[in-house]
């Protein structure tokens, strides 16, 4: 692809504490307006690789990174960078849906609020436009102002992804958010995720080989901390250039 990237992965290796890397001379280019899936077995750094994007490892005591990681051109780590504009702009949505406790108007509006957003009419505005992106309107329309935590889980998921739509990100990054989620609304989530890359870039790691082979345009897969092999999705589901990726997805091991 010559499209310029939205992130630019170079030479990134990440220490927790004082052991081995969870991550090894990583590079890769996630392109706007694709879902980019990161799959792999368990302890491969799949979340790791996911949070370092908006600095959410951060919060972690005692870790270390070389290389860089560039967004839109600017390396996100470099120093005077604002963290929470960074993670505005990158937002998060993580396997357990934890609605705020307060209605679901107040979940979609937290965030503009935060950011000093007080128009009615735009908060209005903004809770009908992402809810809507999140597949969610049309149950919830009629019981904004009922309690979030009386959401089905499949609901208080979507809402957690109209939470950070709510905020006009670049870029959605999501961890597992299907994992405890039934048939349907795995569904629904998936056909979300579908129509917002027209507008955003999304990052994900699947909770399975299926579901990453479902809604995937390109595909990067880790093992033991290392990217053995990314490609057009197509491609790599189909023709693996690597045994292990062939292991993998076939189900010869993890």
């Amino acid at each position: 692809m010559t499209e310029q990237a939205k992130f630019l992965i170079e030479n990134l290796t990440f220490y927790y504490d004082s052991g081995p890397p969870a991550l090894r001379n990583i590079n890769l280019t996630i392109y706007p307006h694709e879902i980019l899936v990161i799959f792999g077995p368990a302890l491969s750094g799949k979340s790791t690789l996911l949070r370092l994007l908006n600095r959410l490892n951060d919060l972690v005591y005692d870790t270390r990174m070389e290389g860089r990681i560039l967004l839109d051109g600017e390396d996100i780590y470099a120093p005077g960078v604002n963290v929470t504009e960074l993670r505005r702009q990158v937002g998060m949505v993580f396997a357990l849906p934890i609605p705020l406790p307060t209605t679901i108007r107040g979940n979609v509006t937290y965030g503009p609020r935060l950011a000093g957003e007080r128009n009615r009419a735009r908060l209005d505005e903004l809770t009908e436009q992402s809810l809507r992106a999140a597949a969610l309107w049309d149950e919830v329309k009629d019981r904004l102002d009922e309690p979030a935590n009386a959401l089905s889980g499949g609901q208080q998921q979507r809402l957690c992804l109209a939470r950070v739509l709510a905020l006009q990100p670049e870029v959605i990054l999501l961890d597992n958010p299907t994992s405890g989620l039934d048939p349907l609304s795995t569904a629904k989530v998936e056909a979300s995720l579908q129509t917002l890359k027209r507008d955003y870039t999304i990052v994900m790691v699947p909770h399975s080989v299926q579901q990453a082979a479902r809604i995937a345009d390109r595909a990067a897969f880790l093992l033991s901390g290392e990217l053995i092999e990314h490609n057009i999705a197509a491609e790599l589901f189909t023709r693996p250039q690597d045994k292990r990726t062939e292991d993998y997805i076939t189900g010869r091991f993890g």
